[in-house]
């Protein structure tokens, strides 16, 4: 657990008792702070008060006397509308901070690796975390996945945090400076939460504003936004900033050509893999976390043998077209964090003769955009809220069936691969939809999905299951 001994004696307020928000109050509290906690939800609260966090509402504390709010990145501060404690708190004056602020002053001596974009940063964080861990480095990886940053250990100069960040911890943590900064990429995404897409790409900029000499700012340039970032930091004096690319070459940092990495930091152009020798990372966004990993693990001091040979080994991220099972000739893939249409093209674009199970609780758009990738799916099965309008969207363009839920889902769509006469039938979960019409997230649904899976392979042995690495996401 991080030490807040900065804030002992302090008084702070944690708003939000999910993971990080209990993490944070508990490292406040160990550390001699004087914490007050609040959560909307009563479950919560019940909670904290069962290992004895004071619980208090926001109306009855004097916010006059507070020398910090803590809160949780999925409250907003800001847009569309401030928690009222929020609101109580900027009145006041007091500092609004999250949890990644906490660990940047911790006095925590290790450097930070940070990772952000709108897709790829949980599967690029974990691939980072695996190639320095197979490189010898004493690594903590966490933040947006996996463990909650205030639960992470504290560090030394020989040890390395390696951090995925969402745009609303990044508006956060005004202290905090990466040694290697990456930003895979921006599309409009949580623009409620930050006004406008100027604000959006604003929060994710901030990954950068207090680099310097000796640090690294890693920028994906596939589009014209993300080119203009590019430019922009190349002005900024004092640290390296390397490009990453997929659809063209990179001078000067790392890219793919041919479905070959490329290296080019230091002007050679040099092949150092075929992408290929990636089974579990498929497809070409995932040749962006490769080369965006691969470039952040260059900068961090790995020779680029030692960092080929962990990203040939990594096992791939649990619920990121996860190779759950293959028996019976068919392949099983889970892809719930796939919450949106662009993150289920990704996958519709990796596979042929998809047997496709979608739906859940619908984002603005639903299925608009995939129109393109209709062809490489069989049928599609429909669960949750967004079936009807799901239906509607398929009409025409993709064989569908109404299933309901997931189990009903899992085995029809099974039972039509089977049918099918297809060589390499994939039934795939990759639901372009929010899971909570039917499960707590998208891990829940994932972990459901896989037990089914489990389940109808345990009725025909002899198939083999794949275990990927487990991550549990909050934001974008």
């Amino acid at each position: 657990m991080i030490s807040c001994e900065g804030l002992a004696t302090k008084h702070v307020v944690v708003l939000g008792l999910g993971k990080s928000g209990l993490a944070a109050a508990r490292a406040l509290c160990r550390s001699g702070a004087r914490v007050l906690v609040w959560d909307d939800n009563e479950a919560s609260r019940n909670a904290a008060k069962a290992e004895a966090l004071p619980v208090r509402e926001p109306e009855r504390i004097n916010w006059a006397a507070m020398d910090a709010l803590v809160i949780s990145p999925g409250i907003a501060h800001t847009y569309p509308k401030p928690h009222p404690a929020a609101r109580m708190a900027k009145d006041a004056g007091v500092p609004i901070i999250g949890d990644m602020e906490l660990l940047a002053t911790s006095g925590a001596n290790a450097p930070f690796a940070a990772i952000t974009g709108t897709n790829g940063k949980s599967t690029t964080t974990a691939l980072l975390g695996h190639v320095m861990e197979e490189a010898g480095r004493d690594v903590e990886v966490g933040g947006n996945l996996g463990p909650a940053i205030c639960d992470m250990a504290m560090m030394e100069h020989d040890g390395l945090y390696v951090l995925e960040l969402s745009s609303y911890q990044l508006e956060l943590c005004p202290s905090a400076r990466f040694k290697v900064a990456v930003l895979l990429n921006v599309t409009p995404d949580h623009i409620d939460r930050h006004g406008d897409m100027g604000g959006y790409v604003h929060a994710k900029k901030n990954i950068f504003h207090n680099q310097g000499s000796g640090d690294a700012a890693i920028i994906g340039v596939d589009t014209a936004v993300m080119r203009e970032i590019y430019e922009e930091q190349k002005k900024r004096n004092g640290r390296k900033v390397l490009p990453i690319a997929t659809q063209a070459p990179a001078p000067g940092g790392v890219y793919v050509a041919d479905g070959n990495l490329i290296d080019d930091i230091d002007g050679q152009a040099r092949t150092v893999m075929t992408l290929s020798d990636a089974p579990n990372l498929p497809g070409i966004h995932n040749a962006q976390n490769i080369a965006a990993a691969y470039a952040s693990a260059r900068m961090l001091g790995v020779d680029a043998a030692d960092i080929v040979q962990g990203i040939k080994s990594f096992p791939g991220l649990a619920h990121r077209q996860e190779v759950v099972a293959h028996f019976t000739g068919v392949t099983y893939v889970n892809d719930s964090k796939a919450t949106n249409a662009e993150a289920t093209a990704k996958a519709l674009a990796c596979y042929d003769d998809i047997f496709w199970i979608v739906g859940g609780r619908a984002k603005e758009g639903g299925l608009d955009g995939l129109e393109l990738l209709y062809s490489h799916v069989r049928r599609a099965f429909l669960i949750g809220e967004a079936a009807n309008d799901f239906a509607k969207q398929l009409d025409g363009k993709v064989a569908y069936e109404h299933c309901g839920d997931l189990d009903t889902a899992t085995h029809r769509a099974r039972e039509a691969a089977l049918a099918s006469g297809c060589a390499s039938p994939t039934v795939l979960l990759s639901p372009a939809c929010a899971s909570f019409d039917q499960f707590n997230n998208f891990e829940h649904r994932g972990d459901t999905f896989r037990d089914i899976v489990e389940a109808m392979r345990v009725d025909h042995p002899g198939g083999h299951v794949h275990l990927a690495k487990s991550a549990e996401g909050l934001s974008s």
